[in-house]
């Protein structure tokens, strides 16, 4: 009698290389998209905070269901004090509410009233060129991550090429006058909360998917009924009720499910692998690649600081994402000598 087959092998898992490098992917493209999608969105019928609106209700359709459904494993399971806010959280609340004010609301809020004072091309070049300098200081802060010459320099090589990418514009901001200036420092805290978020993500070990999960469900529960509220007595401009839907259900399915699911999880994913301070350098690609965007999909000229500044970003990303290199393992001759001198 023939001996039973042995049971296939099981399909080889990707490696935690292979995943970070592929959320770091994911991440930039998506983040691509929103700069360029916001340039041609700029003037539509709805506000920058209906669009914040929008975002959390559709990245919500899907989390949401999500989040109970892990909830109710993990109680099953017998895990004590699982899950917070109804059972829909499957992080504890503390850190639920933390990490959904700066990376669910503030953050949002902040960017998209960016786009009331400032074009989306000075979002383009100070969210995601300034991010990479907030959770570089904040890691040496809050991490005690060191700050090394490779990555000093691959730090100022970012901020070189984001200035040439977007200087022109910034300075004509600067000579219009008015209040741009407004808009740019909204972008930039916005950059500083989503610093903070990560910083956290990392320091707290959080796992993507549930991270992602607990800050929309924050998200949910404080501005999906504050704002609707406000807009509905006329208290905060909306225009939501006379606005196409199918715009509004554009922005649910790419802010909200694009945005926030996709590249959320993405990104917290990246920071596990590459930590905060290289994943924040890598999303340093992101002004570039979107005046890029801006050239192919918009018809936007193309000028030869675009070209000049995405090559000094991608040196910088090169230098900063570097590991420090290990202390060398002393051998056993080294060892004896220095238990000799001891």
């Amino acid at each position: 009698m023939s001996s039973p087959a042995a049971p296939p092998a099981p399909a080889p898992r990707f490696s935690p290389k292979a995943m970070g490098i592929g959320a770091a992917v994911v991440t930039v493209v998506v983040w691509t998209a929103f700069i360029v999608i916001a340039r041609a969105s700029a003037g539509r019928s709805l506000t920058p905070f209906d669009i914040t609106f929008a975002r959390i209700l559709g990245a919500s359709v899907v989390l949401l269901p999500w989040g109970a459904w892990l909830v109710a494993q993990a109680r099953r399971n017998g895990e004590p004090g699982a899950g917070s806010l109804f059972g829909l959280s499957p992080l504890p609340l503390r850190i639920t509410a933390v990490i959904g004010a700066l990376g669910g609301v503030v953050y949002a809020m902040l960017a998209y009233a960016g786009f009331f004072f400032a074009p989306a091309a000075h979002a383009s070049v100070l969210m995601p060129g300034s991010l990479p300098l907030w959770t570089a200081l904040l890691a040496a802060w809050a991490l005690r991550d060191r700050i090394t010459p490779l990555r000093a320099a691959g730090l100022a090589l970012i901020v070189a090429g984001d200035l040439l990418v977007g200087g022109r514009s910034l300075l004509h901001a600067f000579d219009e006058g008015g209040e741009v200036w407004k808009g740019d420092l909204l972008f930039m805290s916005a950059a500083f909360s989503w610093a903070c978020y990560s910083v956290l993500a990392r320091k707290h070990g959080l796992e993507a998917v549930r991270a992602t999960i607990a800050l929309t469900v924050f998200a949910f529960m404080t501005y999906v009924p504050v704002y609707g509220l406000l807009a509905a007595a006329g208290w905060v401009h909306s225009n939501i009720g006379t606005a196409p839907w199918g715009e509004f259900a554009f922005q649910m399915l790419f802010q909200g499910g694009g945005s926030v699911v996709v590249s959320g999880i993405a990104f917290t994913r990246m920071i596990q692998y590459f930590g905060p301070v290289r994943s924040t350098m890598i999303t340093a690609l992101v002004p570039g690649l979107s005046a890029l965007g801006a050239v192919v999909f918009l018809g936007e000229p193309l000028y030869w600081n675009l070209m000049a500044g995405l090559l000094l970003v991608t040196a910088g990303i090169l230098f900063g994402v570097q590991r420090a290199p290990a202390p060398a393992t002393p051998t056993p001759a080294t060892a004896r000598n220095c238990a000799s001198k001891a």
